[in-house]
C-alpha cells in the first residue's frame, strides 16, 4: 500500500524515546535499546515500511519498529510499534525467532514472525511513508535501511514457505 506522505501526527515521545551514542558517535534510537517486527507470510511476502525523510534514514525500506519502553521485552515492543506504526495485528502473528544485534551499549531485536492470516497495513503514525508486502526475493531491489540491509540476508534464512 502506497500512501502521499501522510500528516499523521507524531507520537509524543516517551521515557526511552532519545539518542543513544557510541563510542565513535553513530547515533542509535531508544535508551533501552530497540526492536523491529519482521512480519512474513507465506504467500504475501514481508511486510516492509518506507520511512519518511525526516526519520532516521529517512527514504530507505525497513521494519515496523522504535525504542523499547523501560523494562520492556523485545517481542512486547516490536508487537506495539508494529500496531502503531503499521496496525499490525499482534494476535496473527506467531512469533517464529528472535535476532540481536547487541552492541554493548545499544541493541537491537529483530522479532521474526508469521502472519497467520492475510492483513491490509495501514499507515497509522507520521513515521511511514509507505507500507507494502515485499516478495522475499525483490527485498533486496528496494533502498533498505543499512541495518536492514546488513541483516537481510540471515533475517531471511528464517523465512520459509
Amino acid at each position: 500500500m502506497t500512501i502521499p506522505p501522510n500528516n499523521l501526527p507524531r507520537r509524543p515521545h516517551e521515557l526511552g524515546d532519545e539518542w543513544v551514542y557510541g563510542p565513535d558517535g553513530q547515533q542509535f534510537w531508544g535508551r533501552f535499546g530497540a526492536a523491529g517486527l519482521l512480519a512474513w507470510h507465506p504467500s504475501l511476502g514481508v511486510l516492509l515500511q518506507h520511512r519518511v525523510a525526516w526519520s532516521h534514514f529517512g527514504g530507505t525500506w525497513g521494519l515496523p519498529g522504535g525504542a523499547r519502553k523501560l523494562n520492556e521485552s523485545a517481542v512486547a515492543a516490536a508487537l506495539r510499534e508494529a500496531a502503531e506504526e503499521a496496525t499490525v495485528p499482534g494476535e496473527l502473528m506467531r512469533i517464529m525467532h528472535e535476532s540481536v544485534l547487541d552492541l554493548g551499549f545499544w541493541s537491537y531485536t529483530t522479532v521474526i514472525a508469521e502472519a497467520l492470516e492475510e492483513f491490509e497495513p495501514v499507515i497509522a503514525d507520521a513515521e511511514s511513508a509507505a507500507l507494502r508486502w515485499v516478495a522475499l526475493d525483490e527485498v533486496e531491489l528496494l533502498p533498505l535501511h543499512p541495518g536492514f540491509a546488513a541483516s537481510w540476508a540471515a533475517l531471511r534464512g528464517w523465512l520459509t514457505a
